[in-house]
């Protein structure tokens, strides 16, 4: 078996198509940094190499815990269902996660060394949620509690604490940044319940979803994209016009939203997960380009 052979299931079980989660805050945070002068592009790699590591230990561990629930069986087999598909077996994957953690842990504790004590707690904080939300004895994705964990510490705690673990200290712009970010993210997760209605209904699985219902859904996700523009419009107003630059992102929005509305069918409703997490990446690297613009 080839190396491209062997590498591809687990390019698989990292679901590309999610990294933008783990790597808009981070650009954001990087970008704030840049402004006020305290940008340094080595740590700026160990933020995004950690970030997406822990991302990538998360999506395994979904995978794994996904597989040994009973509930599993009934879900469609995903390209990204590499146990499923018989591509890797449950230890490998178990295995792959706690290598991806392990690593992100690493690269945690040497930034904790460098800057200071307060990134420990942000990065204990993130890796304890990263694995409950999927794993555990009862996962809080599980519980409907997916959704504002995943805003939180995707969004706010990210973009802050990659502006801290790059200066050394906090600012009150790191938190507000974060909260377009956060809604961002959190549409994708919305996007991905919406896909998987019917399956975790069939499952037991309590998200917002399932127990508010697909129109909930498809208005959550609309509030959450049309609230990121709406903040990032506002705090152009005390960060300059450059910060106008995401808002250019507001014509896929539309044409995402539409099909948002218009899909009834799983694979129509499926089609929106990836569309929204490449808006997510836009608007992340152009806030990120704005911020950086408007401080050179």
């Amino acid at each position: 078996m080839g190396i491209k052979q062997r590498a591809l299931p687990w390019v698989l079980a990292s679901r590309p198509f999610s990294l933008t989660a783990s790597v808009a805050p981070v650009l954001v945070g990087s970008a704030l940094a840049f402004r006020t002068g305290g940008f340094d592009v080595v740590r700026f790699l160990l933020v995004l190499v950690g970030s997406v590591l822990v991302q990538v230990g998360t999506n395994l561990v979904d995978e794994y815990a996904d597989h040994l629930r009973p509930a599993g069986e009934h879900k469609l087999p995903a390209p990204y269902k590499v146990i499923a598909r018989g591509m890797l077996s449950p230890g490998e994957v178990r295995a792959g996660a706690l290598a991806a953690f392990g690593l992100a842990a690493l690269i945690g504790l040497y930034l904790v060394l460098t800057t200071g004590w307060p990134l420990l707690a942000l990065c204990l904080a993130s890796l304890g949620a990263a694995y409950f939300y999927a794993g555990g004895p009862r996962p809080l994705g599980d519980l409907g509690l997916g959704w504002p964990l995943v805003f939180v510490f995707m969004g706010p705690v990210m973009v802050a604490g990659s502006y801290y673990a790059l200066t050394g200290r906090f600012s009150a712009e790191g938190w507000l940044f974060g909260v377009p970010v956060g809604c961002l993210v959190t549409a994708i997760l919305a996007a991905n319940d919406l896909r998987d209605f019917e399956e975790d209904l069939a499952a037991g699985r309590t998200t917002p979803v399932v127990r508010f219902g697909l129109k909930f859904g498809r208005l959550a996700w609309t509030f959450l994209v049309g609230g990121a523009f709406i903040c990032l419009a506002i705090l152009a107003f005390s960060f300059g016009p450059a910060l106008l630059l995401p808002l250019t992102a507001a014509v896929p929005a539309v044409q995402t939203a539409r099909q948002v509305w218009s899909a009834r069918t799983r694979p129509e409703r499926a089609a929106v997960l990836p569309r929204t997490a490449v808006l997510h990446g836009w608007l992340g690297l152009l806030t990120a380009a704005g911020l950086a613009a408007g401080g050179a």
